[in-house]
């Protein structure tokens, strides 16, 4: 049983384990699953020629609360540093431990 699709990296020979794949996951054979909803999971994973299934780890969008929590605590340090040198400098610029 050849198949002239390259399921294989030999054109002329179907090693047994293909054609057991094929025969196990019928319709599905070379298709990969689908995602059921919420956390998108499936964008990982691969189908070599021959028909096997690798899922490499993709990793989500990171948040702590609310997506984006962490670029308005951001902000709100890099103004009130703003605000720390600016009085400093007014100050004359000189003081222990400033940085």
């Amino acid at each position: 049983m050849t198949d002239k699709t390259g399921a294989n990296y030999d054109r002329g020979i179907e090693p047994a384990e293909v054609t057991a794949r094929k025969e196990r996951e019928g319709e599905n054979f070379k298709k990969t699953p689908e995602s059921e909803g919420g956390i998108d999971t499936t964008k990982g994973y691969t189908v070599d020629r021959e028909g096997l299934l690798n899922n490499y780890a993709i990793e989500p969008e990171m948040y702590i609360n609310v997506p984006g929590d962490l670029r308005e605590e951001e902000e709100a340090e890099k103004a009130r540093r703003a605000g720390e040198l600016k009085e400093i400098n007014e100050a004359g610029g000189k003081g222990p431990g400033v940085i």
